[in-house]
């Protein structure tokens, strides 16, 4: 799992929690109407804007970008210059033979043996990242959605438990039940939004912009592989992806 997302979500845990527990009467915070208003309205709003398999896949998607490990940059890099220096010593057809950890770097190379030519596998290498994009966007709407519409939830739960506490004032039994419904709700929304669904579609972003910039590095790598441009330069070039604190000084190296 992301190293950041789980001490994000333990830590904002532990915190909420805490602070709950630190008070009197924690179980007040325990409101089943309050829970189903929220929870169950902003679900019903995401299948209203979206489709049952975008919701789920969403899900899927969140899971995957915090489960699945993307490959170091620098660790593609230099499989990359390696293969190139492979084939630049053997010739491509060597290729085949060579261990790829990357399942879209073996894919780009597996074209390159089969011989087909530059212009079709980039075709082919930037139709796969778009798609791959359009589905990770599909995620960041569903969650950003979901982040809208809790807040909106929890203010109508608020208005709903005013309404009931309104109507039986003459029962001061009923004030205290409709007051923690009107204000669980608020409180269910907002921490449902800022704590779980808007961070999960700003770690969406920044993933699919991490796969991106790898799936590009390897279309570029793999067109270097097929020029037979030098190794040493495709390295130069493909650092330019890299963050300057993160590049090798390989001028130096020389």
């Amino acid at each position: 799992m992301d190293l950041a997302t789980l001490i994000g979500v333990v830590l904002g845990s532990v915190l909420l929690v805490g602070a709950i527990l630190l008070g009197d009467a924690p179980g007040i915070f325990v409101n089943l109407p309050s829970i189903l208003i929220v929870v169950g309205g902003t679900l019903a709003t995401s299948l209203i804007r979206f489709s049952i398999a975008d919701v789920v896949n969403s899900f899927k998607i969140a899971m995957n970008a915090f489960t699945v490990r993307l490959n170091n940059p620098q660790e593609v890099i230099a499989e990359i210059v390696s293969l190139a220096h492979v084939a630049r010593k053997n010739g491509l057809i060597v290729l085949e033979q060579q261990p790829i950890t990357d399942k879209f770097l073996k894919k780009s190379i597996m074209y390159c043996v089969d011989g087909h030519e530059s212009e079709f596998i980039e075709e082919v290498l930037q139709k796969e990242v778009e798609l791959t994009l359009a589905r990770h966007q599909v995620g960041q709407q569903v969650f950003n959605g979901m982040g809208a519409s809790a807040p909106a939830f929890g203010m109508i739960g608020t208005l709903v438990g005013l309404v009931q506490m309104l109507s039986n004032m003459s029962d001061p039994s009923a004030i205290g039940p409709g007051m923690a419904v009107a204000l669980l709700t608020t409180l269910y929304g907002a921490v449902l939004a800022n704590f779980l669904f808007i961070p999960l579609a700003d770690k969406l972003v920044l993933r699919s912009q991490e796969e991106e910039r790898n799936r590009q590095l390897i279309i570029e790598g793999v067109l270097g592989i097929l020029k037979g441009l030098n190794p040493r330069v495709m390295e130069e070039f493909l650092e330019t992806f890299l963050p300057p604190k993160d590049r090798k000084n390989v001028m130096e190296k020389r």
